[in-house]
Formats: C-alpha cells, sequence, structure tokens
C-alpha cells in the first residue's frame, strides 16, 4: 500500500506548501479542512471537512487507515500576536493538539510530525543563539501564542514518552514566502509597502524563513527525525529595515522611515486606529512590537545535520513573495 500523509489546517500556508511537495511524491493525501472551507478532491488528495476542537468529527479523517503507512502532520493552529490567551485559542492551539494526539494514539499512526513554533522555546539572555530544548511550559514564554504552543509540544512529549506515540516536533520561525494573500502579518507587511499603505518601517527584526523550506523541513522530520527529538526550521535573523530594503529594491519603492521600537510603542493606538479604518488587523501591537525587539536569533543546526535542513537566500523568498502576490505562479524548487 502506499504511503498516506494527513494533513490539518491543509487550507493554510504551511500545509497547503506541504500538500504542493507531496503531490509530487507517489502516495496518498488527507487535507484536514474546517466545515467552512472548499477543496476539490482528486485522485491523489481526498479533502476531510472536521474541527480538532471537536473529537467527533476527526474520525472520518482517520478511518480505514490500518493498512496503509500513515504520517499525519499537525499544521492547524492559530498564530496570534496578542498578549492574552482567548478560550478560542487555547482550544484551537491545546485542546485541538490533544485531540490529534489521542486519535493517532487509537488509530496506531506510524508517526506524528507536530508543528510547534519557536516562540514555544524560551528565549535566552543577552542575544544569545537559541537551541532546542527538551522541555516545554507556558510559564517559561511570553505571548498567548508562545504559552499556547509551549503546552501544546509539551503534550507531544509526553504522549511520546508515556504513550508509545511516535512523535516529532518541529519549531518553525517566521514564515514568510509565496502562496499566501496576505493572512501571514509579515506578507502584510510587504503587500502594505508595495501599496502604499504602509505608515513606517520599525526597528528591530527576527528570524524569517521561507515557507517551501519549512515544508521541506517537516517533510524531512516525517522522513528522518529522531522519536520525541525537536527540530528548530529556521534561517537567520534579518531586521525589518533590510526585508523593506529587498522589497524596494525589487519594486522600485521608496525608502521607509524605522521608528525606534520605543516610540512605534507609543503609536500603537494609532496603528490600531488606522487598521480599523482600513477594515484590517493592526500590522504593529504590542506584543508584535515586543517579539521585534526580543531574541530573534536560533540555530537550525540540529536540523541540518540530522534532516538535511539547508534554507534558501531571503532575497530569492521576498522575490518569489512579491510575484505570488502579483498573481504569478511561482515553482518549489
Amino acid at each position: 500500500m502506499k504511503r498516506l500523509y494527513i494533513i490539518t489546517g491543509a487550507k493554510g500556508h504551511l500545509a497547503s506548501t506541504i500538500i504542493r511537495y507531496l503531490r509530487n511524491e507517489d502516495c496518498h493525501i488527507r487535507g484536514l479542512i474546517l466545515p467552512t472551507e472548499e477543496g476539490e478532491d482528486d485522485r491523489q488528495l481526498t479533502y476531510y471537512k472536521g474541527d480538532i476542537t471537536i473529537p467527533e468529527t476527526l474520525e472520518h479523517v482517520f478511518s480505514d487507515t490500518e493498512c496503509n503507512e500513515v504520517i499525519v502532520i499537525h499544521a492547524a493552529g492559530i498564530v496570534s500576536i496578542a498578549e492574552n490567551v482567548t478560550p478560542k485559542l487555547y482550544s484551537v492551539n491545546v485542546m485541538g493538539t490533544r485531540n490529534i494526539i489521542d486519535r493517532c494514539i487509537r488509530h496506531h499512526i506510524k508517526r506524528l510530525v507536530y508543528v510547534s513554533s519557536v516562540h514555544a522555546i524560551p528565549e535566552a539572555r543577552d542575544n544569545a543563539t537559541i537551541s532546542e530544548v527538551a522541555g516545554f511550559s507556558g510559564e517559561t514564554v511570553t505571548g498567548a501564542y508562545a504559552t499556547t504552543k509551549a503546552e501544546a509540544t509539551q503534550d507531544v512529549l509526553d504522549a511520546v514518552k508515556n504513550s508509545g506515540l511516535d512523535g516529532v516536533v518541529v519549531h518553525p520561525s517566521g514564515i514568510i514566502g509565496p502562496y499566501d494573500k496576505g493572512n501571514n502579518h509579515v506578507i502584510q507587511l510587504i503587500q502594505m509597502y508595495i501599496s502604499g499603505r504602509l505608515p513606517a518601517g520599525v526597528t528591530g527584526g527576527y528570524d524569517f524563513v521561507d515557507v517551501r523550506d519549512v515544508a521541506k523541513g517537516c517533510l524531512a522530520a516525517a522522513e528522518k527525525g529522531k522519536t520525541g527529538s525537536c527540530y528548530i526550521l529556521s534561517n537567520r535573523y534579518f531586521t525589518i529595515k533590510e526585508l523593506l530594503e529587498y522589497v524596494r529594491k525589487i519594486t522600485g519603492g521608496r525608502k521607509k522611515v524605522c521608528l525606534p521600537i520605543g516610540l512605534a510603542r507609543a503609536f500603537v493606538p494609532l496603528f490600531e486606529w488606522i487598521a480599523k479604518a482600513r477594515h484590517t488587523r493592526p500590522i504593529y501591537t504590542k506584543y508584535a512590537l515586543y517579539t521585534l525587539s526580543g531574541n530573534g536569533h536560533f540555530s537550525h543546526e540540529k536540523a541540518t545535520s540530522d534532516l538535511g535542513y539547508h534554507p534558501r537566500d531571503m532575497q530569492a523568498t521576498i522575490a518569489d513573495t512579491i510575484k505570488s502576490l502579483s498573481g504569478r505562479e511561482v515553482p518549489l524548487e
């Protein structure tokens, strides 16, 4: 029997990119999407509607898997730049992950690859490079998203230890790249720059990585990752000024003033007012500015060694992102 991949959050930026790569493999794919989403089935890919927060809706996508070698890549989740954990965020990121773990154990799934985040890892002091850790707690990180991802990550590792789950965790840094229409916050920033609606840049930065590299890293983790191991899928630290300069060189736009983080914090109410007037989400929030001013230095040495992971040049990523936003086709490469 062919290998079967079950991909949660199949319409999301990362999950849909993983599916693009799997199209080149001799395998079957099941994509889990929300009841409100639509997907067109074909001979290789079948979409199943379900909600990871409602366990009984997951049975269908896990049914009839006994004769297959099944890999689950759990990429569904909510990315938030808010400070406080909401009931919905906790329900999706934590309880939803527990429901997926439970189904994997019940159905004797060969391997679970859980897509966590570098935000789940405690921040190192003095801008020291951050590497993988063995344990996670929401109390050691800052922000709603980080808190939920840390708790869910520990749930996966506990299931590996206590229930015999063959689980591997990947920690992407800030994902950007083609195939997204502006749902991603950094891609939203690029889109706003191109349209002339970006009020200003800010100082600070983060580790940003191409969605295609993360997708390949997830598949490599499914194939080569060590049970119970965590792998950071990052690139390197980039300032917002660097990213905007890449965009400017490609589009011929104007240079943007980058406000100091401290000053930008004072303008957060203004940014929120502008976003509300334009019926969009604010590009800079208090937590977003905290992230951009914190330690964004991560090592992908372990993923490179164990998985053969090598991120691409960021200028190519920005060029392909702009091409994708304009509606042109971008190859996987």
